[in-house]
């Protein structure tokens, strides 16, 4: 699956699931509830909509590029969808039939998993009925269009809410001209040679694998391929290719700095992006024969998912300091990186996180026409403390993926939310992320209690 487009938009929101419209009207069951009761005849009519739904999306997959952001299933039905897909049109009618079967289905399920299966379908489904509707020409509100395809609905803070993060950045980096100039300047004393990029990332990768395969059990004979690109609107990408094996793209048309090794190492591998579509292929496809979670729709409910938990899990694989020891005392002797003398540098780095939720706000006025282009890139500019080359390539990200910028700081938030419920032990907090990323999950079970 995924194409992970890693933007550290962290935004303070207080999320909402679907309104009245869009929640499909099946129970709710907890991300941790597991029950192996079967009932025969409801799970062959919802295998049979599961069936038809891979379909549909491996055709709607012909009208956009980039919309299946993964498929890993049988050669043939890819083959058969790119050899006769039905028109936008037919496939938004074939798509509102299956939620209507969907919800006659789900009323006879008892079993709480299969239901979850259910409602997940449901909501992929509503996504994809947006997406249709997108590409015929309907336009929505950047925060409708975010609810319907990823299921919440975002509440931005104004612009000026970050203002006083920006006064704390400028006691960070003084001086002379503009913050975000001194800021770019002072980082820049922290770019990885281009000679250094491929040891500085395996370093970087292997460590993140480690953390992650202490406490959750890998497929035996997982692997990755790591390249470096250019061209490209984001700075890393997995590519999931099935049987447990990513390819995982770096973007270099910019300078990378060192903070982007371990956060590109654990947000595309571990325990982010690889690690997911590995344990969904497991758990779900292969041991299960839910043959619907080998294709991932880009624009879905499963992004959320996606994203979230591969933001979150940088925190979780380098808790408190940890993450600033090992660029210390590990990946900056290996990319020849002079070690700071004191942790302005880390500190610098968490009030720009602490800052991104203006990314958001930035794109909603973005896209709802509030504001134009050259604006955006200013307040990108300003907001994100970053260099007019790398503004104008966050606002390409934007023009690509619209509404897809909320599942970065949004979705780590309600993930975190999730797996720090009730100050647990460590262990237990690996074990909720190893439900997130090995079940049917959807941002509304998030919010579960």
């Amino acid at each position: 699956m995924i194409r992970k487009l890693i933007a550290l938009s962290l935004v303070i929101v207080l999320p909402g699931c679907a309104t009245s419209e869009t929640k499909p009207p099946v129970a709710k069951a907890d991300i941790a509830t597991v029950d192996v009761r079967r009932s025969p005849a409801s799970t062959k009519a919802l295998g049979e909509i599961a069936a038809a739904y891979l379909r549909l999306t491996l055709e709607i997959g012909t009208h956009e590029p980039g919309y299946i952001d993964a498929y890993y299933g049988p050669p043939e039905l890819q083959k058969a969808a790119e050899a006769a897909p039905r028109d936008k049109p037919a496939l938004l009618a074939a798509t509102r039939d299956l939620m209507a079967q969907l919800d006659l289905a789900a009323r006879r399920m008892p079993d709480p998993l299969e239901r979850r299966r259910a409602t997940f379908l449901r909501a992929q489904l509503r996504a994809a009925e947006t997406r249709l509707l997108m590409m015929q020409g309907t336009r929505f509100a950047f925060v409708d269009e975010a609810e319907r395809l990823f299921g919440v609905r975002p509440r931005l803070k104004p612009l000026a809410s970050y203002d006083a993060e920006l006064a704390k950045i400028e006691s960070l980096v003084p001086g002379e001209g503009a913050l975000a100039d001194r800021v770019e300047a002072y980082l820049d004393a922290f770019t990885i040679p281009k000679d250094r990029l491929q040891k500085t990332f395996d370093a970087a990768i292997a460590r993140c694998r480690g953390r992650s395969m202490a406490h959750i059990p890998m497929p035996e004979g997982e692997s990755f391929r790591l390249e470096f690109v250019t061209g490209k609107s984001w700075s890393g990408y997995n590519y999931y290719q099935g049987g447990y094996h990513s390819l995982i793209q770096v973007n270099t048309d910019l300078p990378i700095r060192l903070s982007r090794a371990l956060d590109l190492g654990c947000h595309e591998g571990y325990p982010g992006h690889h690690l997911l579509n590995m344990k969904l292929e497991e758990k779900l496809v292969k041991e299960r024969g839910w043959g619907e979670f080998s294709v991932y729709p880009l624009y879905s409910p499963q992004s959320l998912i996606a994203e979230g938990s591969a933001n979150y899990g940088i925190d979780l694989a380098f808790p408190e300091n940890s993450k600033a020891d090992t660029e210390r005392d590990v990946l900056m002797p290996i990319a020849e990186i002079a070690v700071p003398s004191d942790d302005r540098y880390w500190q610098l780095l968490k009030a720009i996180k602490r800052a991104s939720g203006a990314r958001l706000t930035i794109a909603q006025q973005y896209l709802d026409g509030v504001i134009d282009r050259p604006t955006a890139v200013a307040l990108t500019q300003k907001y994100l403390l970053v260099s007019a080359r790398r503004a104008e390539q966050s606002v390409s990200f934007t023009d690509q993926y619209r509404s897809y910028v909320i599942n970065y700081g949004l979705g780590e938030t309600m993930v975190r939310a999730y797996v720090e419920r009730g100050k647990p032990s460590r262990d237990e907090m690996w074990r909720r992320m190893a439900k997130i990323v090995s079940e049917p999950t959807l941002p509304s079970d998030l919010l579960a209690r």
